[in-house]
């Protein structure tokens, strides 16, 4: 008999996220999947998933949940406070939770996108191959949409892990972000770049799965803020003519009219996704082998900390 998971208080944009939607993006469909690839990574290897099953994604604050079943439950993307039985629980760790107990799940500190990973995990309906909410186009998840309270989602069968915790550092805090330059970098002149590497950014509040905003002193093309349309990544950064800088995420849209003066680099992305509001960032120009050294390196610093959970 299958499980479920009630949703009982919903956080801001919490959606079912699994690894991502792939093959799509010559039809206009982003990938979409976790802001924070490697909480997500953490959040499944915790409860004993496959590393591709879908979660709870939310965005500041969790709410509340009850299962159906006895299951194992993990709570990663930062430190918050989670309550369960009568009993408060450690985030970054699996926990046994009796059927029908409610878990509380309050504010992240320090972070914006938490996981919640169930074992056997969210089992709702694929879309395209994917689990994954794609908000804007309202595919995938749960009706496609943000979760609300009274919705109730299956949850496929217990792995029976073991319970586990987080022991090592996820990843480095803090320093620049790498951008690598382009595809319109040739927009920009040298002033504009200087502006663009010199000076330090503040994370708005305007963002979403969509897209960060960030404030600070305005970058200008000297070649215009019009292109032909072209494709976007997650980690693009367009500036339109207000010269604010637009950082696109995970359910961006498939194309984009802006010049994009520079791409974050995949390494850095989760670490930028995370940045609170009224965060600084500050970048610097790497090139496009750097970047793909980092990823290889982001990776396999990721595998030594699955390796490294420990039994609890």
């Amino acid at each position: 008999m299958p499980g479920t998971v009630e949703i009982l208080q919903a956080g801001p944009m919490m959606t079912v996220q699994d690894a991502g939607r792939r093959g799509y993006l010559r039809y206009g469909v982003s990938a979409s999947g976790p802001m924070d690839r490697d909480s997500f990574a953490v959040a499944n290897a915790l409860v004993g998933n496959d590393a591709d099953c879908a979660v709870l994604e939310f965005a500041l604050t969790g709410g509340t949940l009850r299962l159906s079943q006895d299951r194992t439950v993990a709570i990663t993307g930062g430190m918050v406070d989670i309550a369960a039985q009568g009993a408060r629980l450690a985030p970054w760790a699996a926990h046994r939770v009796r059927a029908g107990s409610e878990i509380h799940i309050g504010a992240l500190r320090g972070a914006v996108w938490g996981y919640v990973a169930i074992s056997g995990g969210i089992e709702t309906e694929p879309v395209m191959g994917s689990r994954a909410t794609h908000l804007r186009s309202a595919i995938g998840g749960h009706e496609g949409r943000r979760l609300e309270p009274g919705d109730i989602l299956p949850v496929g069968e217990d792995t029976g892990a073991p319970l586990r915790r987080l022991v090592s550092p996820l990843r480095p805090q803090g320093g620049r972000i790498a951008v690598i330059p382009g595809p319109q970098d040739d927009y920009f002149d040298e002033a504009a770049w200087s502006l663009f590497l010199s000076k330090p950014f503040t994370v708005a509040s305007m963002r979403d799965r969509m897209a960060m905003m960030l404030d600070g002193v305005p970058v200008r093309a000297h070649r215009g803020h019009d292109i032909v349309s072209d494709g976007t990544l997650m980690g693009s950064i367009q500036v339109p003519s207000s010269g604010r800088l637009i950082v696109l995420m995970a359910d961006r849209q498939s194309t984009g009219g802006y010049p994009k003066i520079a791409t974050v680099a995949s390494a850095d992305l989760p670490r930028l996704a995370q940045a609170p509001s009224g965060s600084p960032v500050r970048f610097h120009r790497i090139t496009a082998a750097r970047g793909e050294e980092l990823e290889r390196e982001a990776r396999a610093r990721l595998e030594r900390v699955l390796a490294e959970l420990a039994e609890t």
